[in-house]
């Protein structure tokens, strides 16, 4: 634990002193403004505010900032020779990856955190049902747990961060499209086991309608788990080269 605390420390501390972190972030928070912001205007006028506006808009929007939250992670420790001196260190392979792991989830939560802005404008302008907005953030920041799960695993594989970012994101864009081609596949059985092992299809079929399933929460869930152990088994194998 105490491990796995000091790297997490050390990579927080790297996000908050990297520039390429605050392009990042300036980024996220730029499209999803201009987003909020081009959809409340036709709102106003139109149709109700989407309780779920930014949630379902950050649904693709991972699927390009979950790699490049990641990429760095390992992919860089390897080529810079560092790993070697962080596995003679006084921490296990778990805490290194664990760590790095939460580190990038932290960063993404503070992201997503500010968000919460936007939620201010629109309890302003009219009555969102408060409980599906919540809803809605609990499934992205479980989906974008998964998606800085699925980052950490490709950039132990790799020391070139664009490399790890490109595997990061054909994954995530072939989990991310599973849900469309499960609903324009005609057998129905197909379309459901399609949609089933789609990233997307575990967020849009409930929490963007403000549920929260069982089922969904394990998804994701086990997604994390599962890349997380393969990234550590990945870094065990360094120590017998």
């Amino acid at each position: 634990m105490a491990g796995t605390s000091i790297i997490f420390r050390r990579e927080v501390y790297q996000y908050f002193t990297t520039p390429v972190s605050y392009f990042i972030a300036a980024g996220f928070l730029l499209l999803t403004g201009l987003y909020f912001n081009g959809d409340v205007a036709y709102s106003i006028t139109r149709k109700a505010i989407n309780p779920a506006l930014i949630p379902d808009f950050m649904a693709t929007l991972m699927i390009l900032f979950g790699p490049l939250l990641t990429m760095r992670m390992l992919a860089e420790e390897e080529r810079e020779g560092t790993l070697e001196l962080l596995l003679t260190a006084p921490a296990s392979d778990a805490a290194i990856v664990i760590g790095k792991y939460l580190a990038a989830w932290f960063y993404y939560t503070l992201l997503l955190a500010l968000t919460f802005s936007y939620q201010l404008i629109v309890v302003q302008i009219s009555q969102p049902d408060l409980s599906h907005t919540f809803c809605a953030y609990i499934g992205i920041w479980l989906y974008g747990g998964a998606t800085l799960a699925i980052g950490i695993l490709f950039s132990s594989l790799t020391e070139n961060q664009v490399v790890a970012a490109f595997m990061s994101l054909a994954t995530l864009v072939f989990l991310y499209l599973g849900d469309i081609a499960g609903q324009i596949v005609a057998n129905l059985d197909l379309a459901r086991v399609i949609r089933q092992l789609s990233i997307l299809g575990h967020y849009s079929t409930s929490f963007s309608y403000g549920l929260v399933r069982a089922e969904d929460v394990a998804y994701f869930a086990g997604i994390i788990v599962i890349m997380l152990f393969i990234a550590i088994r990945v870094v065990e194998s360094h120590r017998w080269r």
